[in-house]
C-alpha cells in the first residue's frame, strides 16, 4: 500500500541525541503504524542564539542515519516568528507539507513566543485533520546540559548523553610550526561552522578522519601558554602517521580529555609531557573508542 502524507516531528535536535534519539525512533515507528512517510522538520539555527552542538549538514546526516529519509529545514524568518501555533499547523504542517500525523513532547511548544500548549494542539489538530500524538520524556539529557558538559572538558561524559563521539569539522589552516620543532607536528582546525561550540581548553585523545582514512591523535585547544600569550587555536597531531594536511578537509572526534591547558617552565618539559600524552591518548582511544558511534 502506498503512504500518502507523513508523520512529523518539529524540533532543533542539536546534537541528534538519546533523547532525541528516542523520538526518531518513535516517528518510525507510529509512521509504519499509520501509513505514512516519517519526517523530521527542523531549523537552520537555533532561536535562542547559543553555540551549536551539530552544524546542520551533520545534523541532516545524523538524522539520516537512524532512518528517517524526508528532513525539512525551515528558517526563522519574521514571518514564522510571527505565526500562531494554529497558524504554523495549517500553513506549514497542513498545506505545505501534508502532516497527517504530529509527534510532540508534552512540554514541547512551538509558535509565537510559545503561547500554547499540547491540549491546544489537540484542539487545533482536529480542525485541521492532523492527529496529535504525545511523546513521554526518554531520561534527562539535553541540549544544554551537554553543552555544559563540553564547557567544561567532560567530553567522554557528553558522549555518554549524544551516543556518539562529538565532533568538530573544518579545513586545515596554517600554523607557526612550534609543534613541528618538538617532534609533534600539529595542524590547525579552523572549524566549519563558527558558532560550533568549542570544549575547554586542553590536550584530548582524539580519531581523526582525514582524505586518507582515520587515524589516532591528540588534540590541543588553547593558547599554548609556555610560548607566550597567542590565539586561542585547535591542533591535532595524528599518532604513528604523518601526512600533509594543509587546506585539506577533516573531521575530529573526542574521545577522552587527556588533561587542562598549562604553562611548562621550558619547551623540554613540555616535549616529555607530550611524549607522556601520546602514550595515555593511545591507552584512552583503546579503551574507549568502540564504546560509541563515531560520527565521522
Amino acid at each position: 500500500m502506498e503512504k500518502i502524507g507523513f508523520a512529523a516531528t518539529i524540533g532543533t535536535f542539536d546534537g541528534v541525541h538519546r533523547g532525541h534519539q528516542f523520538v526518531l525512533r518513535q516517528l518510525a515507528d507510529q509512521s509504519q503504524r499509520h501509513a505514512v512517510k516519517p519526517m523530521v522538520i527542523t531549523f537552520d539555527r537555533s532561536p535562542r542564539q547559543e553555540p551549536v552542538l551539530t552544524p546542520l549538514a551533520e545534523k541532516l546526516r545524523l538524522i539520516h542515519e537512524m532512518g528517517i529519509e524526508h528532513t525539512e529545514v525551515l528558517s526563522f524568518t519574521p514571518e514564522l516568528k510571527a505565526m500562531t501555533a494554529y497558524e504554523f499547523m495549517e500553513k506549514v504542517l497542513r498545506n505545505r507539507f501534508d502532516v497527517k500525523l504530529l509527534l510532540t513532547g508534552y512540554d514541547n511548544r512551538f509558535g509565537r513566543n510559545r503561547e500554547e500548549g499540547f491540549n491546544d494542539y489537540i484542539e487545533y489538530g482536529h480542525k485541521l485533520g492532523i492527529t496529535v500524538i504525545g511523546l513521554p520524556a526518554e531520561g534527562n539529557v539535553s541540549s544544554s546540559h551537554i553543552r555544559q558538559l563540553l564547557t567544561a572538558g567532560h567530553v567522554t561524559e557528553a558522549a555518554d548523553c549524544l551516543g556518539h563521539y562529538y565532533t568538530i569539522s573544518g579545513q586545515i589552516g596554517y600554523g607557526e610550526h612550534v609543534g613541528t620543532s618538538l617532534g609533534f607536528p600539529t595542524a590547525n582546525l579552523e572549524p566549519d561552522d563558527v558558532h560550533q561550540l568549542i570544549p575547554a581548553w586542553g590536550a584530548y585523545a582524539v580519531k581523526v578522519k582525514t582524505p586518507n582514512g582515520i587515524a589516532n591523535g591528540m588534540m590541543n585547544i588553547g593558547t599554548r601558554p609556555t610560548f607566550g600569550h597567542h590565539a586561542p587555536t585547535l591542533e591535532v597531531h595524528l599518532l604513528n602517521r604523518h601526512e600533509n594536511l594543509y587546506g585539506q578537509e577533516i573531521s575530529v572526534a573526542f574521545i577522552s580529555r587527556l588533561r587542562e591547558e598549562r604553562r611548562f617552565e621550558s619547551a623540554k618539559a613540555l616535549q616529555e609531557q607530550l611524549n607522556y600524552d601520546a602514550i595515555m591518548a593511545e591507552k584512552e582511544i583503546k579503551a574507549n573508542e568502540e564504546r560509541y558511534h563515531l560520527s565521522l
